[in-house]
């Protein structure tokens, strides 16, 4: 089953008095590329998180947003210096004389002066914050395979058409390439004719001349390959695990046929299908770049 490197996938839980939020998304790259947005305090998440999803894709340019809050009870507590908060109560009843100020000052003045108050975060055991996340992460990858897996099956069904619309084209091919070949000869008759009005024509010389140009524009060959490659690309198609890479190689080969039927065969028609036969494949060729 092909696989897209598009998806996106959501998941929350409340677990151990965490509200954990992790969402995953990705486009295509050709390599797997990860960044992640984590809370500062939760920094050691960002490597267990690649290598969880390393696991799970091999090319993508993902992206990993993880929230984290806490709902229940606390993870911190508060110290007071009030050693520094005396100070500056002092210090401001010194301004009081000589501006001559009201004394208003109260406990929410006091509290303004952010530097008397230390927070202390609770040490937080490492693998119990990972085993929480875990179970969010796994549910927002599950949904995020089965969206790229739902788009690459809509992929498929395009890719599909196309191919058939190559077949199609190529038997197209193959059933004028024979035709043009009589044709050059019926020509070559006529030109002889009249070259040399009634004086015998030398039959063989001619049919000597159509082998030559048969030999020259035979287009069988690439025919049966750009058969073959088609057989293989639809086999890859049902391969497990990534296949993007094996089909872009193949594409190529499909061009490279393509090209040499187009030049090869000496025909108007022919050549009209073999510029069809291009177009499909450039949007082959552009659609598996979004293939895992």
């Amino acid at each position: 089953m092909i696989r897209s490197m598009t998806g996106y996938g959501r998941a929350e839980a409340l677990i151990d008095g965490r509200n954990i939020l992790v969402e995953i998304r990705s486009v295509n790259h050709r390599y797997f590329e990860f960044s992640s947005r984590v809370p500062r305090s939760y920094g050691f998440l960002e490597s267990r998180l690649k290598n969880y999803l390393q696991g799970k894709l091999s090319r993508g340019k993902v992206d990993v947003n993880v929230s984290i809050q806490t709902v229940e009870g606390t993870t911190a507590s508060v110290q007071v210096n009030q050693e520094l908060a005396a100070s500056y109560v002092q210090a401001l009843r010194t301004l009081q004389e000589p501006l001559r100020l009201t004394d208003d000052l109260s406990l929410s003045t006091i509290s303004r002066f952010s530097d008397i108050f230390t927070v202390t975060k609770e040490t937080e055991d490492e693998e119990t914050i990972w085993s929480d996340v875990l179970q969010a992460a796994e549910q927002a990858s599950d949904r995020f395979v089965q969206m790229r897996e739902a788009e690459g099956s809509k992929m498929k069904e395009d890719l599909e058409e196309r191919l058939g619309f190559i077949l199609r084209a190529v038997e197209k091919v193959e059933e004028r390439s024979p035709k043009t070949v009589e044709e050059y000869r019926a020509k070559l008759y006529r030109k002889i004719s009249e070259v040399l009005g009634n004086t015998q024509i030398d039959e063989q010389r001619i049919l000597t001349e159509a082998a030559i140009y048969a030999e020259k524009i035979a287009v069988a060959e690439e025919t049966v390959r750009l058969r073959s490659h088609i057989d293989q690309f639809r086999a890859i198609m049902e391969q497990a695990g990534p296949v993007g890479r094996k089909l872009d190689f193949l594409i190529q080969e499909f061009n490279r046929e393509a090209n040499t039927i187009g030049s090869k065969a000496q025909d108007i028609e022919i050549a009209r299908v073999v510029v069809d036969i291009k177009s499909e494949i450039e949007k082959i060729r552009e659609q598996i770049q979004n293939i895992e």
